[in-house]
């Protein structure tokens, strides 16, 4: 069995302003989003799944799912405040989604079969999700052995600004023991560096694996993440802006031995739009790619 791609786009109506003024990036208008699914198409993904937020149902699946339809089967999930465990229930002065890992919950219904989250709007390389399938599809029938694809931390960075990562250390198998966000990450005096405190830096190796949120799971990860769910809501309901983060689950099944998650090396590199700066970068990068013939021109015909 294919395993399955899901991406995580809740937060995209409100990230970019509305669908309407998602933007066209690639040389006939693509978006970062549509890179990323030809990408997994191309390395063996067999289904693709959307968490999004029910108020733009219509225009998600006119403007931007219907095109995916005729490549690669697709499903459509929510992703709500109210969509609690039974007995909790969401504060009236609740804005803020309740977090990443809630995202993936909401696919417990359509996905029996390993799969792989990313975000939508992150650039992750055709050999990023080459690995990642190859990790996913010798998973089959196996569980509690979960990935995360490890981007070398120079392949990472922005030319305009400071970056937040989650930096990664691992056993000396390769598997993950820590993620640990530094937000504020950059090149300085032609070191990597991130700044502590006020202004203390501190070096970090330029392949230093990092998290840009591309994990791999077995679907009990969801019984796993909705047991634990309703741990965090009795510590963090009342808080208005707690999050329940992947990192938070991975790490709460590491320390408990209950699984175990291979950082798997990719030579890609990562970009996106971190800051507007960037924009014009993105653009010559897509087209560079298509010029190269990585990619064709359109991306989906």
């Amino acid at each position: 069995m294919k395993p399955t791609l899901f991406v995580l786009a809740a937060g995209m109506g409100s990230r970019y302003g509305g669908l309407k003024q998602l933007d066209g990036l690639g040389p006939s208008g693509e978006t970062i989003m549509d890179y990323s699914i030809y990408d997994a198409v191309k390395s063996g993904f067999g289904k693709l799944v959307f968490v999004i937020r029910k108020s733009f149902e219509k225009e998600f699946i006119d403007k931007v799912a219907s095109k995916y339809n005729k490549h690669i089967p697709v499903e459509i999930v929510f992703q709500e405040l109210d969509n609690l465990p039974e007995g909790f229930t969401v504060s009236p002065d609740r804005v803020k989604p309740w977090g990443t890992n809630h995202a993936v919950l909401m696919g417990k219904d359509v996905i029996n079969e390993p799969f792989a989250v990313i975000n939508a709007d992150d650039f992750y390389g055709r050999d990023g999700f080459a690995t990642l399938a190859k990790f996913l599809t010798d998973l089959e029938g196996s569980k509690n052995h979960y990935c995360m694809v490890g981007y070398r931390l120079c392949n990472t960075l922005s030319e305009s600004g400071s970056v937040a990562r989650g930096v990664c250390a691992s056993d000396d198998k390769g598997f993950l023991t820590t993620v640990t966000e530094r937000t504020h990450i950059e090149r300085k005096d032609g070191k990597i560096q991130y700044k502590e405190g006020e202004n203390e830096w501190h070096e970090l190796e330029e392949n230093t694996p990092v998290s840009m949120n591309m994990w791999g799971f077995t679907p009990e990860y969801f019984q796993y993440s909705e047991d634990f769910f309703v741990d965090f809501l009795k510590k963090n309901q009342d808080n208005l802006k707690s999050e329940y983060f992947i990192p938070l689950m991975v790490d709460h099944l590491i320390k408990n031995k209950t699984a175990d998650v291979k950082i798997l090396d990719t030579t890609s590199k990562w970009f996106g739009v971190t800051y507007a700066e960037d924009r014009q970068s993105v653009v010559d990068k897509l087209q560079g790619l298509a010029d190269s013939g990585e990619y064709p021109t359109p991306l989906w015909k």
